[in-house]
């Protein structure tokens, strides 16, 4: 199997999986890139999966499958380019031979949902397609859920192994990690990957996909529980609650303001 991101618009990405033949494509907010992409490389659009509803996700779906024939496959509960196979927690997708588990991972949006496969038939590391709710060094902005339901969710992503490859839907590494050295400056994990991510994109290369294990080591969102991180969050809000939901409402109100 290959895992390759497509840029699309100034900082999304549309993943695509494949085994040589047949591929899947993953939150393609456009179709232009993904069809020129199937030309050149002759193979055949098999499935798109979508994560939630907004459109630089599910822009291109219909072009796509009235091109293709592709099967879609989307969140339960939002509202979606119909037709497509809905599907939710305790859910599992087939797709290149893969089983890929469904979660709801509310948040981000209402219905959100994250595909994981657990790497066997691909060779490589377990893979997790996480649309925007967990970005590398950052989470998605709450634009419909709650702190407590991004916390929920961020938590479950976190249970996975720490090889998981974290497949983000955008590339906003660098600035995620400038809050994230805000708020955690001695962290040595963190200063390590900044100044990697960092070389990464002078060369005009993405910084994804990333794994959970480092994402639990870099992450401010993975790290509420933290001291270090609590009395970050106490400088910046003296009333900030205590415990990690606590921390994490701060923190998340926080970076929706830093510049």
């Amino acid at each position: 199997m290959t895992l390759l991101p497509l840029p699309a618009f100034s900082d999304n990405y549309i993943w695509v999986l494949h085994d040589g033949q047949r591929a899947l494509v993953v939150d393609p907010g456009e179709s232009d890139g993904v069809l020129d992409w199937l030309g050149t490389s002759g193979l055949t659009l098999d499935t798109i999966l979508l994560t939630h509803h907004h459109g630089d996700h599910t822009g291109g779906v219909r072009a796509l499958r009235e091109a293709t024939g592709a099967r879609v496959v989307g969140p339960r509960a939002e509202p979606m380019p119909e037709p497509l196979v809905r599907v939710g927690t305790g859910d599992t997708v087939e797709a290149l031979g893969l089983t890929l588990e469904v979660f709801d991972v509310p948040g981000h949006t209402a219905g959100h949902i994250a595909f994981f496969c657990d790497g066997a038939g691909t060779g490589d590391a377990p893979l997790l397609f996480c649309g925007d709710t967990l970005f590398s060094g950052g989470c998605g902005r709450l634009f419909e859920g709650s702190p407590a339901q991004m916390l929920a969710s961020l938590g479950r992503l976190a249970s996975l192994p720490d090889a998981t490859r974290v497949c983000c839907a955008h590339e906003y590494t660098l600035s995620n990690l400038r809050f994230a050295l805000a708020v955690d400056p001695d962290n040595d994990a963190l200063q390590t990957y900044a100044a990697h991510c960092q070389s990464l994109r002078e060369r005009n290369l993405p910084t994804l996909p990333s794994s959970i294990g480092l994402e639990k080591r870099i992450n401010p969102f993975l790290r509420a529980e933290q001291p270090a991180l609590e009395r970050s969050a106490r400088a910046h809000d003296p009333d900030t609650p205590p415990g990690p939901l606590g921390v994490f409402t701060t923190l998340r109100a926080w970076k929706n303001v830093f510049q």
